[in-house]
């Protein structure tokens, strides 16, 4: 994914309300930009730190900024855009970046799916093959070099889960793709010590089929490409 036109730099000052950030430009011009994470951002939100950010050309956007990447004071970049990991993903498995997801003719986004009323992210579908169901989750907390999903308690992401075991138990794929969106991390494992639920519901999920993948972007502020895979520690 390239970005265009490309981002710009500025200091964050701080993240507040969830979606807003006040930072300070190179020039010296106090912005406000949209931040699409809802999430904990635990690491990700360092005053000081380093953001990109993107500029919509819309004209009705009261915040036409985006804060899409951290880049922290180690010299470390984070996506925290997290819209951007499903884009991620449908770019590496078109592009045959993800060798266990390769051979599929169709792919569809946002398909009603399950018993719990869910959209799968993608579907994969090829003529004499099983569907392919794919739910891509954004991972983003790093300790040293250690990933971990998720960064707060997942009520939603538990339903993931137990939606993905019914498809597998239905016959058809059922896969999970962390989509680690962190320069430092190296190898990844859920969260057990934020939300041990949702870490035995993953191990249950993959002892029931589901097929669980980790794949690494290459992050600068120039351009994200998904294509490196990492060990998964369950």
């Amino acid at each position: 994914m390239l970005f265009s036109p490309p981002l710009q730099p500025a200091r964050l000052i701080k993240r507040y309300k969830r979606f807003l950030a006040d930072v300070i430009t190179p020039s010296g011009e106090a912005l406000t930009l949209h931040c699409p994470n809802t999430g904990a951002m635990t690491g990700c939100a360092v005053p000081g730190d380093t953001v990109w950010y993107s500029t919509s050309e819309s004209k009705t956007r009261k915040y036409p900024h985006t804060w899409e990447i951290t880049e922290t004071a180690g010299g470390d970049f984070i996506c925290v855009n997290t819209l951007r990991a499903n884009t991620l993903a449908k770019e590496a498995i078109a592009e045959g970046q993800i060798s266990e997801l390769a051979g599929y003719s169709q792919l569809r986004s946002e398909v009603k799916y399950g018993a719990e009323r869910s959209r799968i992210d993608v579907m994969l579908q090829a003529q004499g093959r099983p569907d392919c169901y794919i739910e891509v989750k954004s991972v983003t907390l790093a300790e040293k070099d250690q990933g971990y999903f998720p960064d707060a308690v997942t009520a939603r992401g538990q339903k993931h889960l137990r939606e993905l075991m019914s498809v597998a138990a239905d016959g058809d794929r059922a896969v999970l793709l962390f989509a680690v969106l962190h320069s430092a991390i190296t190898r990844f494992a859920p969260a057990r010590h934020i939300d041990p639920v949702y870490a035995q519901l993953l191990k249950e999920a993959y002892d029931k089929g589901v097929e669980v993948l980790a794949y690494k972007a290459a992050l600068s502020a120039e351009r994200i490409t998904l294509k490196e895979p990492l060990d998964i520690v369950l």
